[in-house]
């Protein structure tokens, strides 16, 4: 049986808040790496706890994205030209969009345009750069969201504190007083890209040097 969308009720004025991640349907993957979606416009009030997103669909990560405006809105002021910038050809077809998602959506309800551009594709990474061109924090985030059984305790604090200072360095410290130990750090860093890649999650531009992920 269909899951039926939920009634927004309150959902259209409540605040709600969202973290590192930015989950998509499959079907605006295409047009976000394009540049053809450059928003998404969310019902009710979203604050945003960094500038800085990844975006999932399709069940994978598919972009980095900086975001550059947010802006609220009730639905009855909603216009054609945030239709376009969110993928969309008019009003009307974003206003029925937003019906499929949360079911009844009322004029007065609160809605959120998250203005963003794409800084980072994570289906054409370079396979030459140690890290794909990727921050340490960034694998971290996303080997604990896709991989997190697949590592033992120690290697979870590891990618858990990679979250939190984006530092290699820093990581060593933290753990085990002791610089020395980065080369923990980084095997466990290389180990999470591979995987990442290995089970599809990162796409490579070419995968003729994957050898390279073994040494980097």
């Amino acid at each position: 049986m269909a899951k039926k969308p939920r009634r927004s009720g309150d959902e259209g004025k409540k605040v709600k808040f969202l973290g590192r991640h930015l989950m998509v349907k499959g079907e605006y993957v295409k047009d976000i790496l394009s540049g053809r979606k450059r928003a998404t416009i969310r019902l009710g009030i979203v604050k945003l706890k960094h500038n800085e997103l990844i975006v999932h669909g399709g069940g994978r990560p598919v972009a980095k994205i900086r975001v550059t405006n947010v802006r609220y809105k009730r639905v009855s002021e909603l216009t054609d030209e945030d239709a376009a910038i969110d993928g969309f050809a008019s009003k009307e077809e974003l206003l029925e969009a937003l019906r499929r998602a949360y079911g009844e959506v009322k004029p007065d309800d609160y809605v959120t345009i998250i203005e963003f551009e794409v800084v980072q594709r994570l289906d054409q990474l370079p396979v030459q750069d140690p890290y794909m061109g990727l921050e340490p924090a960034d694998i971290a985030r996303l080997a604990l969201r896709y991989l997190q059984e697949e590592f033992n305790e120690e290697e979870r604090r590891i990618l858990l504190e990679l979250t939190r200072t984006n530092s290699i360095r820093a990581v060593a410290f933290r753990l085990y007083r002791d610089l020395g130990k980065r080369w923990r750090v980084r095997r466990v860093l290389r180990r999470a890209l591979r995987m990442l890649v290995e089970r599809g999650y990162l796409r490579v531009k070419s995968v003729a040097n994957q050898g390279e992920l073994e040494n980097g």
